[in-house]
């Protein structure tokens, strides 16, 4: 296994040296066999698209999915790129904006958290702490990947600019330990993620569907006083990101419950309505429905049970 991980790395880490412009070129070859060879999951980005843009027209949605893959290959070698990337040149092209607002949090002792969405180069963030005050430990949370390979290759370009990677399971070990040693942190939560069933306690409209979506980063922010934040990313040209730091609260423990969620899937919303083509849309977002939430809930225990459905279903006596 040691020996696949270093050629695996080995191989990224050759790639990585060629200039963007060449990796572009490699892009557009997987393009070719990503989107007109292999059709990987074309149907379902097509279902997504067609379910949440019903106002445009088919040639319209067509114009989103061939940009969605061609921006989707762009995104891959562009994380590869990351492995040797400088810091100069990440700088010109992952652009922060009104990051004084986290200076001056951090500046007063409060950390923040980040909403973010998996889209545009979700990965290039990871750069933040080239831009905010070195006062501020930057991180993020992640969920480890099955293959344990690719996990430490994504663990090292996610940490290389200064940034930390924090395991979900960790989270409020990690954060207490900050608390505890008087250091602000400014955390990345990517929280547009399919929530299991015995997660699920706030539905929402989101694109046209009614949507299951991850409260977690509200009760952490409520929890620990982080002053909630989104980041609102564009890309201007190919190559090329601006991420502009917007305010949801200063202080969460003055909101009401989910009001935090419902504000960032509203900007997330509004963001993937403007460019749709980078949103991540192979991923089934939309795999739980309330019905079978519905089936699944006891109102006895409040509890959701995870056993097949079809014996829930004999269980409870549903036709």
């Amino acid at each position: 296994m040691k020996l696949l991980y270093y050629l695996t790395y080995a191989t990224l880490w050759l790639l990585s040296l060629l200039p963007l412009r060449a990796l572009y070129v490699l892009s557009d070859l997987i393009y070719l066999l990503v989107y007109h060879v292999a059709g990987y999951r074309k149907h379902l980005v097509r279902r997504h698209l067609a379910d949440s843009f019903p106002e445009k027209s088919e040639a319209e949605r067509r114009r989103i999915e061939r940009a969605f893959y061609r921006w989707f290959c762009d995104y891959l070698v562009e994380t590869v790129k990351l492995l040797t990337i400088s810091h100069s040149q990440i700088r010109r092209r992952m652009v922060f904006k009104g990051t004084e607002i986290i200076d001056e949090i951090v500046e007063s002792g409060q950390s923040c958290a980040l909403y973010l969405g998996h889209y545009c180069n979700w990965e290039w963030i990871t750069s933040m702490p080239l831009w905010v005050s070195p006062k501020a430990q930057c991180g993020q949370i992640y969920h480890a990947l099955e293959n344990a390979d690719f996990d430490r290759i994504f663990l090292t370009l996610r940490q290389r600019m200064g940034a930390v990677c924090i395991p979900m399971a960790e989270t409020l070990r990690r954060l207490a330990a900050y608390r505890q040693q008087k250091q602000p942190v400014v955390i990345g939560y990517i929280s547009d993620q399919v929530p299991f069933w015995n997660n699920i306690h706030h539905w929402l409209t989101f694109l046209h569907h009614d949507t299951p979506v991850l409260t977690g980063t509200e009760r952490l922010a409520r929890t620990a006083g982080h002053a909630v934040l989104y980041v609102d990313i564009t890309r201007p040209r190919r190559g090329y990101y601006e991420a502009e730091i917007k305010l949801i609260a200063r202080d969460p423990r003055q909101t009401k419950d989910y009001e935090l969620t419902d504000a960032y899937f509203r900007m997330l919303e509004a963001s993937i309505r403007r460019a749709p083509q980078y949103w991540l849309w192979t991923h089934n977002r939309w795999k739980r429905s309330h019905e079978e939430f519905n089936i699944r809930y006891d109102e006895q225990t409040g509890r959701v049970s995870l056993e097949p459905l079809e014996e829930i279903k004999r269980r409870k006596g549903i036709v």
